[in-house]
């Protein structure tokens, strides 16, 4: 029972702490939770654009989205970290919507290689700590898929 208690602890924990994000008022949309041993995986998707953005610049409002997904994730590894004491790795997968939803950040993070303090730029933080994502002029672009095309 101890694993399904942490699983329902993350999800409560998920809800109430990222219920809004920095530049987005949408709720993060939690896909897919698995726990095997001591590994976790995570799927999400990302926080849509907020309604007060309308009047900003496309780019502007592509650099809010991709500083808030890049939050998220750093948010949602510590989490994992926290609310499962036994989880050494974890497989994080983030997507956004469309009419194919599209992976934008992906990677396995690990316990014991937080990332670096002294390192002031979120996005280098994020690659630094294993994930992995595409900008272009601060807009997220979707992973290459993987497996045959």
């Amino acid at each position: 029972m101890q694993p399904l208690w942490e699983v329902a602890d993350f999800v409560r924990t998920l809800r109430r702490q990222m219920r809004f994000g920095e530049f987005s008022r949408a709720p993060l949309r939690l896909l897919r939770v698995e726990l095997r041993e001591n590994i976790a995986e995570c799927d999400w998707m990302a926080r849509a654009v907020d309604p007060w953005d309308a009047d900003l610049s496309p780019s502007v409002r592509d650099r809010n989205l991709t500083e808030q997904a890049l939050r998220d994730a750093m948010n949602v590894r510590d989490l994992l970290f926290s609310v499962f004491p036994d989880v050494a790795t974890a497989n994080i997968r983030v997507y956004r919507e469309g009419e194919l939803p599209s992976l934008i950040i992906a990677g396995m993070v690990k316990r014991e290689e937080p990332p670096p303090k002294g390192t002031r730029s979120l996005a280098m933080r994020v690659k630094l700590c294993g994930l992995q994502f595409r900008l272009d002029d601060g807009r997220l672009e979707p992973l290459p898929r993987e497996g045959p095309t």
